[in-house]
C-alpha cells in the first residue's frame, strides 16, 4: 500500500509537471523567451546592434539576439525549461522614483550656483531586440536607467545656456547697460526652454535600449522649482525685466512716430516750396521765350504792359531817375 501511494504520487507529481505545466500561453501585451537549464534560446551568433554607441561601448556591450515568443499560445515546454515573460508595453515613470529612499522632488544645480527642484516623468518600454540585457545584464533596470537619466539630467542643467542668446534685444549694436539687461538668469533660461532640454535627454538616452535594453519614449520634465525665497527674488527680477523691456518699446514706438511725423512735416514744406517756386520758373520761361522771339523790345513792351494794371492799383509811385525809368 505504501509502494502504491509512492508510485501515484510520483505519476500524480509528472503529470502536474510534465503535462499540466507544460503548456502555456503568452498575453497581447507580453513577449517571452525560453531558457534551457538557465541558457536562453538565441538567434545563431547574432548580436545586437546600436549605432548609437562608441566603439568603446559596443566592445563592452555584447549582447547576443534572443528567440522570442510571440503572443499567444498554447506552447509547450519541457520540465526544464522556463519561461520568463515581458511587458512590452509603454509605461510612464515618476522622476522622483527610486527604490532606495523616498523623495519629491530631484534636486540639481544650476551653471549659477542655485539648487532647483525638478519634477516630471519618463515614458519607457522594453526593448524587444535587446530583452537579453533586460532580463539578465543587471538585477535592476529600470533603476539603473533612473540612475542614468538623473545623472544625464543634472549634467545638462549645471551647463544649460539659452540658445536663443539676447531674446530682448533685436538689434547688433548693443550698449553695456542694454547686454547687462538681456543676459539671462539660469532659472528662466531653463523654464523658457524646457522642450529644448526634454529633446536633449532623449538624445542622450538613445543608447539605454543596447544597454539596459528599455527604450526611452519620451522625457516630460514639467517643473524646474528654486527655494521660495528664491523664487520671490526671480518673480522681482523677471517683473523689473518686463518692465523695461516694455519701457524700451514704447520709447521705440514713441521714436518711430515722431520720425514718422518729421518726414511727413519735411515733404509738406517741400511742396509747398516747389508750389511756390513753380509759376516764378513759368514766368521765367515765358520771359525767355518771349525775348528769344522778339527780341529786348518786345520783352519790354511786355514788361510795360505788365506794369499797366500794377500802377493802376498802386497809392504810391516812387520814381527813380536814370536810363531805366
Amino acid at each position: 500500500m505504501f509502494i502504491s501511494s509512492f508510485l501515484l504520487g510520483v505519476f500524480t507529481f509528472l503529470v502536474y509537471r510534465v503535462l499540466i505545466r507544460a503548456f502555456y500561453t503568452v498575453k497581447p501585451d507580453e513577449r517571452a523567451i525560453l531558457t534551457a537549464f538557465g541558457r536562453a534560446q538565441r538567434l545563431g551568433k547574432l548580436m545586437v546592434k546600436d549605432a548609437s554607441l562608441s566603439d568603446e561601448e559596443m566592445a563592452r556591450y555584447q549582447v547576443p539576439r534572443l528567440r522570442i515568443i510571440n503572443p499567444g499560445g498554447p506552447y509547450f515546454k519541457w520540465p526544464w525549461q522556463e519561461v520568463h515573460r515581458v511587458r512590452v508595453v509603454t509605461e510612464a515613470v515618476d522622476l522622483t522614483w527610486d527604490p532606495t529612499k523616498t523623495q519629491h522632488t530631484v534636486e540639481a544645480v544650476t551653471k549659477d550656483n542655485l539648487t532647483t527642484g525638478v519634477g516630471g516623468q519618463i515614458r519607457f518600454r522594453v526593448a524587444e531586440n535587446n530583452l537579453y540585457a533586460y532580463c539578465f545584464g543587471v538585477d535592476s533596470p529600470l533603476e539603473h536607467v533612473m540612475g542614468y537619466f538623473i545623472s544625464v539630467l543634472r549634467e545638462r542643467i549645471a551647463t544649460f545656456v539659452d540658445p536663443r542668446g539676447q531674446p530682448l534685444i533685436a538689434n547688433n549694436d548693443l550698449s553695456t547697460n542694454q547686454v547687462e539687461l538681456a543676459e539671462g538668469v539660469s532659472i528662466n533660461d531653463l523654464r523658457k526652454n524646457l522642450p529644448l532640454l526634454n529633446a536633449y535627454m532623449e538624445q542622450q538616452c538613445h543608447c539605454t535600449s543596447a544597454r539596459y535594453g528599455i527604450e526611452l519614449d519620451a522625457a516630460l520634465i514639467t517643473q524646474i522649482d528654486p527655494p521660495q525665497e528664491v523664487d520671490r527674488a526671480l518673480s522681482a527680477i523677471n517683473t523689473t525685466r518686463n518692465q523695461v523691456a516694455a519701457d524700451i518699446s514704447t520709447a521705440r514706438a514713441d521714436a518711430e512716430q515722431q520720425i514718422t511725423m518729421s518726414k511727413r512735416a519735411v515733404e509738406i514744406a517741400r511742396n509747398n516750396a516747389q508750389a511756390e517756386v513753380a509759376p516764378l520758373k513759368e514766368l521765367a520761361q515765358t520771359l525767355a521765350r518771349i525775348k528769344a522771339t522778339g527780341g529786348s523790345a518786345a520783352l519790354s513792351a511786355y514788361l510795360r504792359n505788365l506794369r499797366v494794371p500794377l500802377l493802376g492799383r498802386a497809392k504810391r509811385i516812387i520814381r527813380t531817375t536814370g536810363n531805366n525809368q
